[in-house]
C-alpha cells in the first residue's frame, strides 16, 4: 500500500485516460449519512484527527491515527490516513461531514467529483468536493471574505480500499479578497471536537462497511 501511495504523489501520469463525473450518493446512503450525523459519529474521529495533526506538527507520532502535513507556497492541508479500526463506511461519513462543515462555515459546494483511475498494477479511485466561499460575502471594506480560501476535500482509494482523506485549503492571492485565515484555525473550527461518549463509540460497528 505504502509503494501505492508514493506512486500517487509522484505525479505520473495515469496508464489510460480517465474522466471526472458527478458524485452522487444514493437516497438510501443520504439517509444513511444523516443518521449518522444525527448520531453524532464523526465524534470517534474528529477530535482524534485534530490531536493527531498537532502532534505531526510538533514532529511527535500519534498513537493510532496518521495524519501527514502537505504545505507549499499556494496551499496548506493535510492527509489522514485510514485506519482499519475506522471502517470504509466511517471513512466515506467522514469525507461527506467533513464537506458538511465547510457548508455550515458559509462554503457553497462547487462541484463533487469522482473519477477512476486503471494504473498498470492497480487502480485508483478519487471522490472530490471542491467548495468556494460565498461570493457575496463582504466586508465593510468592499474586499470580499476569503475565509479559508478555495477548500478540496478528497477521498482517495486504492484497488477499493480507502487510503485517505485529503484537505486543502488554497487561498486567494488577489487584493479584492480578505487575507485569509490559516489552515490552523481551519483545522480548529471544523475538527476541534469533544470526545466521542461511550455510547457514541458503541455506534461504530454500524457504519463499519
Amino acid at each position: 500500500m505504502l509503494s501505492f501511495f508514493k506512486k500517487i504523489f509522484s505525479g505520473r501520469h495515469p496508464a489510460g485516460p480517465t474522466s471526472w463525473q458527478p458524485l452522487k450518493r444514493t437516497a438510501a446512503q443520504q439517509r444513511a449519512h444523516e443518521q449518522w450525523v444525527a448520531q453524532q459519529v464523526y465524534l470517534n474521529w474528529m477530535g482524534p484527527f485534530f490531536k493527531a495533526y498537532h502532534f505531526q506538527k510538533t514532529g511527535v507520532c500519534a498513537k493510532q491515527l496518521r495524519v501527514q502535513l502537505i504545505k507549499d507556497e499556494a496551499r496548506q492541508g493535510a492527509l489522514f490516513f485510514y485506519d482499519p479500526s475506522i471502517g470504509p463506511g466511517n471513512f466515506r461519513h467522514l469525507f461527506d461531514f467533513i464537506r458538511d462543515q465547510l457548508i455550515a462555515q458559509g462554503y457553497n459546494a462547487a462541484v463533487s467529483d469522482q473519477r477512476l483511475v486503471k494504473h498498470e498494477r492497480y487502480t485508483e479511485s478519487i471522490e472530490k468536493h471542491f467548495l468556494k466561499p460565498q461570493p457575496h460575502d463582504c466586508t465593510a471594506t468592499g474586499r470580499c471574505n476569503q475565509r479559508f480560501g478555495n477548500v478540496t476535500v478528497d477521498l482517495v482509494s486504492i484497488n477499493g480500499q480507502p487510503g485517505f482523506i485529503r484537505f486543502v485549503a488554497n487561498p486567494y492571492q488577489d487584493a479584492i479578497f480578505t487575507p485569509a485565515a490559516s489552515f490552523d484555525s481551519l483545522m480548529d473550527t471544523l475538527f476541534n471536537l469533544p470526545p466521542a461518549p461511550p455510547e457514541v463509540q458503541q455506534l461504530i460497528k454500524q457504519y463499519h462497511k
